[in-house]
């Protein structure tokens, strides 16, 4: 650290003193950075300060279809995947996975922004990919024929650009690369592996609609554990003898807090009835057996879910097809493929101890 450079005398910075320097230095590269925009007359909403935001970052691969380009890529290497996408740079991309998903943040932000004008604590989307710089013009028409609002890129030129999630106060990252995926909840990241639906469904166009399993998604995999390794038995005795007790947070339950966050400032305008985000608790918990500590947890958060569907084992892609969620976590890949096949668009959470025996099978 530049602390230790220094020497150790008494003039030496402490190191909560050197982050705080760190603080107020960015602080005033951002107050010199508006000051300077705040001349210039747009009629584009400006993308929030990132402390402010709740940052999304989407993989041009989630964003997109690159399926063919992807093929070119492993096939004939980077130079003619370079090359392939730089010669049809006016071809417009189709939608990926996340497609709908970030179409719906963007009138979640469309409605805040006529209740709040002035405030800044809506959704950011970050396009961060591997891609290289010459791969970005396309990138940037493509957004620009669907009307995206996406202005941050960061194009890492091959390297994984997973060291600049951090760097972007990431709050949620969807990739359709597993490996990058891990290695972001590995630091701690809530992070999703994009999966595109096997139908065409309708999703809405005025209400983000996002469906959460609730162990090892919203919830630790403490009470997986039990099931795998002591039976349904004794996960159910357990779960009533700690039906009182809290279960410990799972990688996605801070992006579960952002969206009741946004959900309360439409309640302050008394738009409850109306508001443009709807979250959903799909579990194949059984409701008599272990629902309450369920239910008890998120209540000990603070935090409301607003439908909560208790399955008792049964396949969710049913249930999923009803709700027509634009986007569906769950850690264990048989309730991914099942929603996808009918239609579902899913996002597998690589956490907890469905992963090990994933592995293994």
């Amino acid at each position: 650290s530049p602390a230790t450079m220094s020497g150790s005398g008494p003039e030496a910075t402490q190191p909560g003193e050197a982050a705080e320097v760190r603080l107020q230095e960015a602080e005033q590269d951002w107050a010199a950075a508006k000051a300077f925009y705040d001349n210039l007359v747009s009629k584009r909403p400006r993308p929030p300060k990132p402390q402010n935001a709740i940052t999304v970052a989407v993989s041009s691969r989630a964003l997109f279809d690159l399926v063919e380009e992807r093929r070119i890529y492993e096939e004939q290497g980077v130079e003619k995947y370079v090359q392939y996408q730089q010669d049809n740079e006016n071809v417009t991309l189709k939608p990926g996975p996340a497609f709908h998903f970030v179409k719906a943040l963007e009138q979640v932000n469309a409605r805040l922004l006529e209740l709040y004008p002035d405030d800044e604590e809506r959704f950011d989307v970050v396009l961060m990919t591997n891609n290289h710089a010459q791969v970005g013009v396309r990138l940037i028409n493509s957004i620009n024929h669907y009307g995206l609002t996406i202005e941050r890129f960061c194009m890492t030129g091959g390297k994984s650009p997973i060291g600049y999630l951090t760097a972007y106060l990431a709050n949620l990252y969807l990739s359709a690369d597993s490996e990058k995926v891990q290695e972001a909840i590995e630091a701690g990241i809530a992070a999703a592996t994009m999966f595109t639906a096997n139908k065409d469904v309708a999703y809405s166009d005025t209400q983000l609609r996002v469906a959460f399993d609730g162990d090892a998604v919203l919830f630790s995999d403490e009470s997986e554990q039990i099931v795998k390794e002591q039976g349904l038995d004794r996960f159910f005795e357990h779960e009533q003898l700690n039906e009182n007790k809290p279960l410990a947070q799972g990688p996605l339950k801070g992006f579960l807090e952002d969206l009741g966050k946004l959900q309360k400032k439409f309640y302050a305008k008394n738009e409850r009835l109306n508001c443009p985000i709807r979250t959903f608790l799909v579990t194949a918990r059984s409701a008599a057996s272990s629902g309450a500590r369920v239910l008890k947890t998120l209540r000990s958060w603070g935090l409301e879910i607003d439908e909560a569907l208790f399955l008792a084992g049964a396949p969710k892609g049913p249930i999923l097809v009803k709700i027509r969620p634009h986007i569906f976590f769950d850690d264990q890949m048989f309730h991914i493929e099942g929603a996808q096949k009918l239609g579902t668009v899913a996002a597998h959470v690589p956490y907890g101890i469905a992963q090990k025996h994933h592995k293994s099978a």
